[in-house]
């Protein structure tokens, strides 16, 4: 079954608010089946709506609507659907009994009796969390569904009658599995030619390459008649996959670097300090996102400037004058003093130029990770590219993924 989601509202595409209406159908409809091929969003306009709904229902089966529910009068969802499908608007009394109740003794406002007016024939929807029920409605072998915008409301009317029905149309024959492995490291473009013969063959499953972050994600999609032999097709894929890209591998589906280096900490038992430069607190932030991270992250300091490297971390004067606060052994001293410091199992530094004046003569990007255990001491030199915000977000991460092979390695 085609399906499509129009999401009506100006605001939306004002960018006032974000869009997770669309995200939530999309997430749920794959488990079943549904193909959601488009994503269209439209302004609080007739016209407009009119000519979407017209190019919609020429190309799919199922139509979703959010929005436009409400009782104002720039809210017209259901009569644009309504016009377009030239049926009337009727009273449903177990709409209207829905909205009398949710005002209880107070007067109804005159605007908001329009929300117990829905197209004649159609299915109602309940919402047990606001005044507009949705509506489902069938018309010439297509299914439109109508559903209110706020996600506390739509999100359990899709959940509890709107797949249900589906469903019953469509028999469950088929379902959608994904799986997103997760990569760092390694470009968008150097990924897709280390796999591009099995992109190139891909049928089912189907494989979709992500970027964004600094870090790559390989969706692998397969369609099945049930969610065991989807996810055994999943993992044929996934292993060619990891045979190619197999280091460059963090984790899959929800895993985050910052998560999947908790739990190795947490499980190794293993304490940690950070002392951090020029991402100035990010990493401790990025850990501390993290539920349980206190068994392990014991102290973190921003030593930005020179005299605080200095101070808090005994490096010698020397080495920063002979090699610069940048440098490869300022980032060892810095994971040394810390850890020392701190008494932990490990200390992690980071020492770089984030712009956007190159510093020591040295480029803007340039950033140093160190690790510090009783394994030795451990650098890494990395060049970025981008404004500060990115450069401290994609170097922080950096240095949490060297942490994490540190560890696999020697712990």
């Amino acid at each position: 079954m085609k399906a499509e989601i129009i999401s009506v509202g100006t605001e939306l595409l004002l960018g006032q608010i974000c869009n997770t209406d669309a995200q939530y159908i999309s997430q749920e409809s794959a488990p079943i089946g549904i193909d959601i091929y488009y994503h269209t969003t439209v302004g609080d306009n007739r016209d407009r709506l009119l000519n979407v709904i017209k190019t919609a229902s020429g190309r799919s089966d199922l139509i979703i609507f959010t929005g436009g529910l409400g009782p104002t009068e720039d809210d017209l969802t259901k009569e644009t659907v309504s016009e377009f499908l030239n049926m009337k608007l009727v009273e449903f009394p177990q709409a209207k009994d829905h909205v009398i109740e949710h005002f209880h003794s107070k007067k109804i406002p005159e605007n908001n009796k329009k929300q117990w007016m829905f197209p004649e024939g159609s299915k109602l929807i309940p919402n047990n969390n606001g005044t507009a029920p949705g509506c489902i409605i069938e018309s010439d072998s297509k299914i439109f569904v109508v559903l209110p915008g706020p996600p506390n409301e739509l999100q359990p009317m899709f959940r509890e009658t709107v797949i249900s029905y589906i469903l019953s149309k469509i028999g469950y024959k088929t379902v959608i599995e994904s799986r997103v492995l997760k990569l760092f490291g390694i470009s968008e473009s150097e990924t897709e030619e280390r796999i591009k013969d099995i992109i190139d063959n891909q049928t089912n499953p189907t494989i979709a390459p992500l970027v964004g972050g600094g870090s790559v994600t390989l969706r692998i999609t397969a369609k099945a008649h049930g969610s065991d032999e989807a996810f055994d097709m999943i993992q044929a894929t996934e292993q060619q996959i990891r045979d190619r890209l197999g280091e460059y591998i963090y984790g899959i589906d929800a895993d985050t670097i910052p998560s999947m280096v908790a739990d190795l900490l947490i499980g190794n038992k293993l304490t940690i300090a950070v002392a951090e430069s020029c991402t100035g607190g990010n990493i401790a932030n990025l850990l501390t996102d993290i539920g349980g991270i206190s068994q392990s992250l014991k102290l973190c300091e921003v030593t930005y400037a020179n005299e605080a490297k200095i101070k808090e971390l005994a490096i010698p004067q020397d080495i920063i004058d002979k090699y610069g606060a940048v440098s490869s052994e300022t980032a060892e001293f810095m994971a040394e003093g810390i850890r020392k410091k701190s008494d932990t199992s490990i200390g992690l530094s980071i020492t770089g130029i984030a712009g956007p004046n190159a510093v020591e003569n040295k480029p803007v990007g340039l950033f140093y990770v160190g690790i510090s255990s009783k394994y030795g001491n451990e650098t890494y030199k990395f060049i970025s590219r981008g404004n500060r915000i990115w450069f401290k977000n994609y170097a922080s991460l950096t240095a949490l993924n060297e942490l994490r092979k540190y560890i696999i390695k020697y712990i």
